[in-house]
C-alpha cells in the first residue's frame, strides 16, 4: 500500500474529520468565552475590586523605574510579570467554572439512555429448572 492511498485512508476516516470539526467549532466557541470572560465577567469583577487590574503588577528586574506600564518596563528589560499570572490565571479559572456550568447543563439535558431489557430465560432452560425442582422433592 502506498503511502498516499494510507493517508487518503487515515483522512477520510469518520473519526479524524469529527476530530477537524470539532477543533473549528472549538476554535469559535473559544473566542465566544473568550468574549464572555473579557467583555462581561473581567468588566464586572473590577467593579467589585474597585476597578483593580492585576495586569500591570511587576516587578522590574533590570532597574525599571516604577509605575511604568507593564509594556513599557518589558522594553526596559527582564520583568517579574506576577500580575500578569494572577489575571491569566482568573481567566482560567473563569473559563473553566464556565465550560463546567455548559457541560453540566448539556448533560442534563441528555436523555437517559433506556435500561437495558433484562435477559430471557430459553423455554428449555426453563422446563430443565422445573424438572430440576420436581425432582429434589
Amino acid at each position: 500500500m502506498s503511502i498516499v492511498s494510507e493517508f487518503k485512508e487515515f483522512a477520510v476516516k469518520g473519526n479524524v474529520m469529527d476530530l477537524a470539526v470539532g477543533v473549528i467549532i472549538g476554535g469559535a466557541f473559544g473566542k465566544i468565552v473568550d468574549s464572555v470572560v473579557n467583555d462581561l465577567i473581567m468588566p464586572l469583577i473590577g467593579k467589585v475590586t474597585g476597578g483593580l487590574d492585576f495586569s500591570n503588577y511587576y516587578i522590574g528586574l533590570n532597574n525599571q523605574t516604577a509605575g511604568l506600564p507593564l509594556a513599557d518596563a518589558r522594553k526596559a528589560g527582564a520583568v517579574f510579570a506576577y500580575g500578569n499570572f494572577i489575571t491569566v490565571l482568573l481567566y482560567f479559572i473563569i473559563l473553566a467554572f464556565i465550560i463546567f456550568l455548559m457541560i453540566k447543563q448539556v448533560n442534563r439535558l441528555k436523555k437517559e439512555a433506556p435500561p437495558a431489557p433484562a435477559p430471557t430465560t430459553p423455554e428449555d432452560v426453563l422446563l430443565l429448572r422445573q424438572i430440576r425442582d420436581s425432582l429434589k422433592k
